[in-house]
């Protein structure tokens, strides 16, 4: 498992498709009536991200940069860190309320109606990007420690009702889904990658 964070390249393509899976068995009985167990707490999101054109000339160098991670990686063995353009921070976001004993509270975010607990939290633990900023009823505090699966452990326990938010980004834990992948030169210097499949989530389940 690795803290190294996918490539951000211009050339990625619109659109990027997200799913959320869950796993759920169902059994049916003769009668009709169902009966079901879930088996994940937070979902796992499959993505499937294009580039129409990956440059390769010595100034750009998006293909070797590509291809040179995802080696590194070696196919869907190890695991690294992706920021979805679209779901990467939180301003503002409460994670808790003091009772005047807990002193530990794990990170999340809401996205819609559901919560999702957030462990790798850019700023942290040598991830990269600028580190989170906690806050006791409104007021920046820096009395807490964090850990690689985002609980923050605060030096006093924070009083009854006092309101516990968080500002900062996070990324999700992915890996490829693949051993290969398919990359297609079309031109001089100029290649495309119709389909680069990932799965990943915002925990450490992956």
């Amino acid at each position: 498992m690795s803290n190294n964070v996918f490539p951000s390249l211009s050339s990625l393509s619109w659109s990027v498709v997200k799913m959320p899976r869950w796993s759920t068995k169902i059994q049916t009985a003769a009668s009709g009536k169902e009966l079901r167990s879930s088996f994940f707490s937070y979902p796992i999101y499959d993505l499937i991200l294009t580039y129409e054109v990956l440059r390769a000339k010595a100034s750009l160098q998006e293909l070797q940069t590509l291809m040179g991670f995802f080696n590194a990686r070696q196919g869907a063995f190890d695991s690294f860190l992706w920021s979805d353009p679209t779901d990467n921070a939180v301003s503002g976001q409460l994670f808790g309320t003091g009772d005047g004993v807990k002193t530990v509270f794990s990170l999340c975010r809401t996205y819609g109606t559901n919560i999702e607990p957030v462990m790798n939290v850019a700023g942290t633990l040598g991830i990269s990007g600028t580190a989170p900023i906690i806050y006791l009823n409104g007021t920046p505090t820096i009395a807490y420690s964090i850990n690689s699966t985002g609980d923050v452990t605060f030096s006093a326990a924070p009083g009854v009702g006092v309101s516990i938010t968080w500002t900062g980004s996070y990324y999700y834990r992915c890996r490829f889904v693949k051993d290969s992948l398919e990359f297609e030169n079309f031109m001089y210097q100029l290649w495309s990658l119709k389909k680069c499949e990932l799965t990943g989530c915002l925990g450490t389940k992956i």
